[in-house]
């Protein structure tokens, strides 16, 4: 007993620095309706069941004590505001035709990616994962598992949808008719971790990953978040550099080699450079929205596909 004090009161010092403490918030309690956005749009009951993971939306914060918090807080009513807007604007166009569920998780700070050191990104980022788990285990025991499954997430949250395909069984992954990464990598080392994460090569295959990243040019990938091994083009769900058109101006074009869409007559002005980091050439805060009809069309084709029994890829 004295020796476990002894290494708690080494880690509490490590953990100290200019007598500021990095201390983690209460754990989230997915029993709760508080911890959750949830919207039922399927009143024919042909619809998918879609878990959505929100980015991230809070920096480092202090509390009145000068401790110092690397993550969101789940029980401070201002960072669920906060998170809500985005969950809210997802589940707008998401959850028509569909069950939708997001939880409220301990995201990790901006700040960790600020770092630019994918060491500290992992570290901080476990919590983060570890919340995105626990409640989609909770959700797996309250939802009707006869359902068409639809992962979804931007940003952290896309890195959420990675972790979860990893989390899951085989069980599960039947039951899975697409995830979205939105704005976020998938790395050959993900693939290699996880038979579920296999890439979609078109706009029908089931229990698929689809994976895109937005940029001006390609000198703007940002490789914390943007150095992908799989893309697809999320207008046309081409794989190669065939060419589309959104919105009649817009023209969208997936590169093969960097897995990135390059898009042009699109400046993303209204997204502001942040921290010299995101959106700075690779518009990185449009992804869950500038192509959010592509999005909820597919969703509806991935469902039909899996309800029709065409699930084009199941590997095992």
């Amino acid at each position: 007993m004295k020796r476990l004090s002894i290494v708690f009161m080494l880690m509490l010092a490590v953990a100290c620095r200019q007598n500021s403490c990095v201390v983690v918030p209460e754990a989230p309690d997915y029993s709760d309706p508080v911890m959750w956005i949830t919207a039922d749009g399927d009143s024919e009951g042909t619809g998918a069941d879609i878990f959505y993971i929100v980015s991230t939306w809070e920096e480092d914060w202090t509390d009145s004590t000068g401790r110092v918090y690397h993550y969101a807080d789940v029980w401070n009513a201002g960072h669920r505001e906060h998170m809500a807007t985005e969950m809210n604007r997802v589940a707008a166009y998401m959850s028509p035709g569909n069950r939708f569920y997001a939880p409220f998780y301990r995201h990790a700070t901006i700040d960790a990616f600020l770092t630019r050191n994918d060491s500290v990104v992992y570290e901080r980022t476990r919590l983060a994962m570890q919340d995105v788990c626990d409640a989609f285990d909770h959700f797996l025991t309250v939802r009707d598992t006869a359902r068409p499954l639809v992962l979804a997430g931007f940003s952290q949250g896309g890195m959420a949808v990675v972790e979860l395909l990893k989390h899951m069984d085989d069980a599960t992954y039947k039951h899975l008719a697409a995830a979205y990464v939105m704005g976020y990598k998938v790395t050959e080392a993900d693939m290699e971790e996880s038979h579920h994460i296999r890439p979609a090569m078109g706009e029908y295959d089931t229990g698929v990953t689809i994976c895109y990243n937005t940029v001006k040019g390609l000198q703007y990938v940002n490789p914390m978040i943007a150095s992908t091994s799989i893309g697809i083009n999320p207008v046309n769900w081409c794989t190669d550099a065939t060419p589309a058109v959104l919105y009649d101006t817009i023209t969208v074009t997936l590169s093969p080699e960097y897995h990135v869409v390059v898009v042009k007559g699109y400046s993303g002005s209204e997204y502001k450079p942040y921290k010299d980091f995101i959106n700075v050439g690779d518009i990185h805060s449009c992804e869950p929205w500038l192509y959010s009809d592509c999005i909820r069309e597919n969703i509806a084709v991935r469902t039909r596909a899996f309800r029709d029994g065409s699930r084009a890829c199941i590997y095992y």
